[in-house]
């Protein structure tokens, strides 16, 4: 008897999807060891990414920590051999998996609180946003997104802005104020 040919699975059916990400699938835990944001500000900014992450099918932890422009200049020096401050640093503790929608997430992400400041008045946002859409960037990276290229750049930053959109925050990336960057054409 012949075997079936398995290289090509049929699509679903809409029955057949799976069902949507369970709200707080993934954890994420917010640290602000040097009391850059006020309590208030720190819980929006949790409340928010687990909003934000709840909409990926993956489940796991994501742990943030916020700097100051200090320490990420170290820590970007130290981790990638850059000298500055950045925006995001991202550390995927994660297991291999066959596909970045099914990976287990394990994640530690170093986020910049004076650059996330800079970006939001110059974009006229708000920080916890910019802050937010650091939370989405890292944990992108570690599925399978990277912005290294024109076309991937587009793909990660249309992303990020859809997830935004889905929990009811305007575009951070391509911010109407921000004059220099163009919606996608996709």
């Amino acid at each position: 008897m012949d075997e079936p040919d398995r290289s090509s699975r049929p699509q679903p059916e809409a029955d057949d999807q799976p069902p949507p990400a369970i709200p707080g699938s993934i954890q994420v835990q917010v640290l602000d060891g040097l009391g850059l944001l006020d309590e208030s500000a720190r819980s929006e900014l949790t409340e928010l990414a687990v909003r934000a992450l709840a909409l990926l099918p993956n489940q796991g932890q994501v742990r943030v920590c916020i700097v100051n422009d200090q320490r990420m200049s170290a820590d970007h020096e130290k981790f990638s051999g850059i000298a500055g401050t950045t925006d995001v640093l991202t550390f995927d503790l994660s297991p291999k998996a066959d596909s970045f929608d099914q990976k287990t997430l394990d994640i530690d992400l170093t986020i910049c609180f004076d650059q996330a400041k800079r970006q939001a008045s110059k974009l006229g946002h708000r920080i916890e946003h910019e802050l937010l859409l650091y939370i989405i960037h890292g944990t992108l990276h570690c599925l399978g997104y990277d912005d290294h290229t024109q076309d991937h750049y587009q793909r990660m930053h249309k992303k990020e802005d859809e997830i935004l959109a889905q929990i009811g925050i305007d575009a951070t990336f391509y911010a109407k104020a921000d004059s220099t960057h163009k919606e996608p054409q996709l």
